[in-house]
């Protein structure tokens, strides 16, 4: 039985499970040399700005190592960057890169559906015109920022298909690269199509994109054959809100939510609207929801103690909306609240207060 079918505790095991198989993979030799490995070939610091969508999952859909991409997830992908949780966090990462003398790929995404609009973005009430607007927009902020030359900070606006699990990279003068257009036989000539695309995007940086893209083209091309109804549907029965959410690297499994916006109250709300009407299209069963928040720490002492604080305060609020916004489906929540001690990526439980 697939685990979006199983009873909310077996789910709920298993996602658990999942998070300590993951912190165990993540602190092995292995996965560490690798990691290492491909930071050395490829140090492009790589952030995404993306929408909470659990469809949306970059590493699975890319084939690029866990730890590798930093993702920053709000409803829609919808941001500011004037935001000002948003913009310290976002500027640190730029700063960290430039200091260890590599550049920054900013990839600004927005996602849609060709074969059913009503399969869009809830952000934007699926209006794919819209979202690709909007992710102009942060480019333009992104540049005002760091510089419109792309020197250092390079702003990539990129769609999603979620029909094909297509990245679709926008250049100037409305021209694009559909991965979905391409075949195997056009990977090594990648590299000569993105710089005809984004002619102005640095070497190193350009160098760095494309091992993403053959990934997404790989990836794209393996699930020509086969049959995704139950894939592009949403089918998420998680809303996770704060961040330290790794593990969760199985797509359409939970809706994450950022601690970004000055106002959480509203990717809460649609969350837990997108839950309610997977329940009631019979894609996930009734039986309830898991709320799970977490916040990531990297010391022990006032940095674990502060970690513990705001995710406690996360759930909270998180509930809070979702008890005013949907009672009824506030009735079938189960919430749980963790940290996550960052460097081994080791989720932990705790105690309700």
């Amino acid at each position: 039985m697939a685990l979006h079918d199983r009873p909310i505790g077996e789910r709920i095991e298993a996602l658990l499970a999942l998070s300590q198989e993951h912190a165990e993979t993540f602190c092995s030799p292995s996965a560490w040399l690798a990691r290492e490995r491909y930071l050395a070939a490829h140090p492009t610091r790589i952030l995404v700005m993306k929408c909470m969508d659990g469809r949306i999952h970059l590493p699975h859909v890319t084939q690029t190592p866990l730890g590798i991409i930093t993702p920053f997830r709000n409803l829609g992908g919808i941001f500011h960057l004037g935001w000002p949780y948003l913009g310290e966090m976002l500027t640190d990462a730029v700063h960290e890169a430039i200091h260890q003398g590599n550049g920054v790929l900013l990839i600004i995404s927005y996602h849609f559906s060709r074969g059913d609009r009503s399969r869009g973005c809830a952000g934007f009430a699926c209006d794919a015109d819209a979202a690709l607007a909007h992710a102009y927009e942060i480019r333009q902020q992104a540049e005002r920022i760091f510089g419109s030359d792309h020197s250092h900070v390079y702003p990539l606006v990129c769609g999603f298909e979620t029909d094909t699990n297509a990245l679709i990279v926008h250049g100037d003068s409305g021209s694009k690269l559909d991965m979905s257009d391409l075949g195997p036989g056009d990977e090594h000539d990648l590299e000569r199509l993105v710089a005809g695309l984004c002619p102005d995007m640095p070497a190193d940086i350009r160098r760095d994109l494309m091992p993403l893209l053959r990934g997404n083209l790989r990836h794209v091309e393996s699930l020509r054959p086969t049959s995704r109804e139950l894939d592009i549907e949403h089918r998420e029965w998680v809303i996770c809100i704060g961040r330290g959410f790794d593990f969760l690297h199985l797509p359409n499994t939970a809706l994450i939510v950022g601690p970004y916006s000055p106002d959480l109250s509203e990717p809460v709300a649609t969350a837990a609207e997108i839950i309610a009407a997977n329940m009631k299209a019979g894609r996930i069963p009734d039986d309830g929801f898991l709320l799970l928040a977490s916040t990531p720490y990297e010391a022990f002492g006032v940095d674990r103690a502060r970690a513990e604080l705001k995710s406690r305060f996360l759930s909270e609020f998180a509930a809070g909306v979702i008890r005013r916004e949907h009672p009824e489906l506030a009735n079938r929540m189960i919430s749980r609240t963790a940290i996550v001690h960052w460097p081994s990526r080791r989720l932990e439980l705790l105690e309700h207060a």
